[in-house]
């Protein structure tokens, strides 16, 4: 990677002629995790600061990478030494910073989710679009996966006719102390909510969240596993399952069934798929395992597109928004038991 200095005038709209400046905000284990990838990985891109609200845990990873410690994340965004951000706080500061990065003109790699309410996204997409250009791309990393491209690109083809069905299956060893049946939905539901928007093309118009049989390995008052059933607007229909307690590990699999054959991903073997022509095509520790490469393609993708001008190369606000009117549809059908409908009003 570059460490060109050069420090040549610029518009976020012209795009850079050097290394784009990149600051991480919030560097816990997946902002760290970001704070190496571009400082090691992604080329055209340079690390220049993080910033954390743990001081200690800021100066440490500043060291490790040779980079400033900046204590105020705000103050990060404002820096004229900071071209771009990456936002891996909390989700719940997100409405904020984001808001405060788009106000500075300043390319955004926000972490999902966009904001934690569809209200508050849909108050990001209207900021962004008064701006008249893309400025901000949400991590929903799964739509950099190999396999993911070549399911959405054998959907796209219609080789095998119109989608009817996607069977996802989202399954994790163990969860962190504090997991709330809420989260099952907007932590992890969330990436299948995306991944059918991105495979089928079209948004999600219901949702119903079922409880079954809770498995014994769950901490009191957490139900797990769960059962996601979604509409789309075609017709085609999305069920997810849900287990965040199997205890043997990190295992996501989506199945295409169209009218004329099926296709699966997420075997650890790329996409096979079922056919009348025939058919051809582990489980992995963790995340990081399974999406490390989907990581790395997307914030490469990133870094192009902020230093050529284009702005982002994925999703975007909109995606964020949509995510976060499902999820909390899913969280009320989760409360109550019914079926709840997503109304997301005009595309903004």
């Amino acid at each position: 990677m570059s460490t060109a200095t050069q420090t040549t005038p610029h518009t976020a709209r012209e795009g850079y002629d050097r290394d784009l400046r990149v600051a991480v905000l919030g560097v816990g284990m997946m902002g760290q995790d970001h704070a190496r990838r571009l400082a090691q990985l992604t080329k055209g891109a340079r690390l220049v600061a993080v910033s954390d609200v743990d001081g200690a845990r800021t100066d440490a990873v500043a060291a490790e990478f040779g980079v400033r410690a900046l204590h105020d994340p705000v103050a990060a965004i404002e820096d004229p030494e900071v071209d771009a951000v990456v936002i891996a706080t909390p989700g719940f500061t997100h409405e904020d910073l984001v808001l405060k990065a788009l106000h500075a003109g300043k390319p955004t790699l926000c972490e999902k989710p966009l904001t934690t309410s569809p209200e508050t996204s849909r108050k990001v997409v209207e900021a962004e679009r008064a701006l008249g250009r893309q400025l901000v791309q949400v991590g929903f990393m799964r739509r950099f996966d190999a396999e993911y491209e070549q399911l959405r690109s054998l959907i796209a083809s219609q080789e095998l006719g119109r989608p009817l069905f996607l069977h996802c299956a989202h399954r994790n060893a163990t969860t962190p102390p504090n997991f709330s049946s809420e989260m099952l939905i907007l932590d992890s539901v969330v990436h299948e909510v995306d991944v059918a928007r991105f495979l089928l093309g079209e948004e999600i118009t219901a949702i119903t969240v079922f409880k079954p049989g809770r498995t014994s390995h769950a901490p009191e008052g957490l139900q797990d596993p769960q059962f996601v059933l979604m509409e789309t607007e075609s017709g085609a229909l999305v069920d997810v399952e849900i287990f965040v307690n199997t205890t043997f590990g990190y295992e996501v699999r989506t199945e295409l069934v169209a009218e004329r054959g099926s296709a699966r991903i997420g075997l650890g073997v790329g996409l096979v798929e079922h056919s009348s022509a025939g058919w051809g095509g582990g489980i992995a520790a963790d995340f990081k395992e399974r999406f490390g490469a989907a990581y790395d393609a997307e914030f490469q993708r990133w870094v192009d597109a902020v230093r050529s001008g284009a702005g982002i190369d994925g999703p975007g606000v909109w995606d964020g928004y949509a995510a976060a009117a499902v999820c909390a549809a899913g969280v009320e059908s989760l409360r109550t038991g019914r079926r709840v409908e997503v109304d997301l009003g005009a595309r903004a």
